[in-house]
């Protein structure tokens, strides 16, 4: 599943998320979704997310785990 759409996405999801002062680098974050920051149905460079740990905020680069959503 793609992280440039927001229907694709749920709280509670474990992601991989890029924060701002890592965009150059492209290191990557993983944390659960806490807030889906982004009111747009899409984005190119992915959603802004929150993360229930600690509160990080960046852009989603990969969807790890859904299945606890079932």
């Amino acid at each position: 599943m793609d992280g440039k759409n927001r229907n694709n996405l749920q709280i509670g999801m474990l992601v991989d998320i890029v924060l701002k002062k890592d965009q150059r680098t492209g290191k990557l974050t993983r944390g659960h979704i806490k807030r889906i920051l982004t009111n747009s149905s899409q984005h190119p460079h992915g959603i802004k997310v929150m993360l229930a740990e600690g509160d990080q905020v960046g852009r989603v680069q990969k969807i790890i785990e859904t299945d606890h959503l079932s």
